[in-house]
């Protein structure tokens, strides 16, 4: 395939396209800032595999698939064959082995995984929320946040947002800025649902130089001054400690990783309060 800037990966399903596209993030973590996803779901017939194949093409992409529907799997191998375009079956041999194991012959009905049914609704509630609540907006209603991400500039508050977010969890994200109270709403949320995003200060000099370049600013301005920059974090770290707010560190880590460790420390604290006596 050549070497690339980045490869696109095209992540086909039947349905929602959650479980290919959770797959193929999980492979592209190991390649951080070389991939990137574009997700096609309700895939159900051999000319829309056809079109993604050809899509594929033109960009030089990588297929990965969930598709139970034996037609439309076999049109989209032989348009990726066709086309030389490289290309996994995800589910299929997965659901072979069920088959052969219980003697028995699948369904191969599309879209039973992700059906439309309470589950995906909450997901699609949990991302307008997070869109509604970016960056501190709507904070009268933050309140009904399942969780909130908070942290200094550049600490990947709202990638992290919508990942969750797609995992069905209301997040709204409020930052912290240097020189200014935090709202009242943030102050006013239970500790517990409050996750504050951490990361080296080296790191964050990094990305905010990198931000500055990209809009055409000065790269060594205040707002990525190292100093000012040790002295941010120290500033936020004290104030995280001072409202109980737990640290996560997301330093050299994939949204996956991050997103499962909020998720770990949110369901944790939920186990212990369920447990609590009232």
């Amino acid at each position: 395939m050549g070497e690339r800037s980045f490869l696109t990966v095209f992540a086909v399903s039947d349905g929602t396209g959650q479980t290919a596209a959770d797959a193929a993030r999980a492979a592209m973590s190991q390649f951080p800032q070389r991939c990137r996803m574009r997700t096609c779901p309700n895939i159900r017939s051999a000319s829309a595999a056809t079109r993604v194949a050809e899509d594929a093409q033109r960009s030089g992409g990588l297929v990965v698939f969930t598709l139970v529907n034996e037609d439309v799997e076999r049109a989209l191998r032989t348009a990726c064959e066709a086309r030389q375009i490289p290309h996994f079956d995800l589910l299929g041999p997965l659901i072979g082995k069920f088959a052969q194991a219980l003697h028995a012959e699948p369904h191969h009905k599309a879209g039973l995984l992700h059906g439309i049914g309470d589950d995906y609704f909450r997901r699609i509630d949990a991302v307008e929320f997070a869109v509604r609540h970016d960056d501190g907006a709507n904070l009268g209603t933050l309140h009904q946040a399942d969780l909130v991400l908070t942290g200094v500039s550049r600490t990947s508050k709202t990638p992290l947002s919508m990942y969750l977010a797609q995992r069905g969890y209301k997040t709204g994200n409020v930052p912290i800025i240097r020189g200014m109270d935090p709202p009242a709403e943030l102050l006013e949320i239970r500790p517990s649902k409050v996750f504050a995003l951490v990361i080296e200060a080296e790191r964050l000099i990094e990305i905010r130089r990198a931000r500055a370049r990209a809009l055409g600013g000065a790269p060594f301005a205040q707002y990525a001054d190292p100093d000012k920059v040790e002295n941010e974090l120290l500033e936020a770290r004290d104030l995280y400690r001072a409202q109980g707010w737990r640290a996560v560190d997301i330093s050299g880590r994939a949204v996956e990783e991050n997103a499962s460790r909020v998720i770990e420390l949110y369901e944790a604290a939920a186990e212990s309060a369920a447990a609590s006596p009232a």
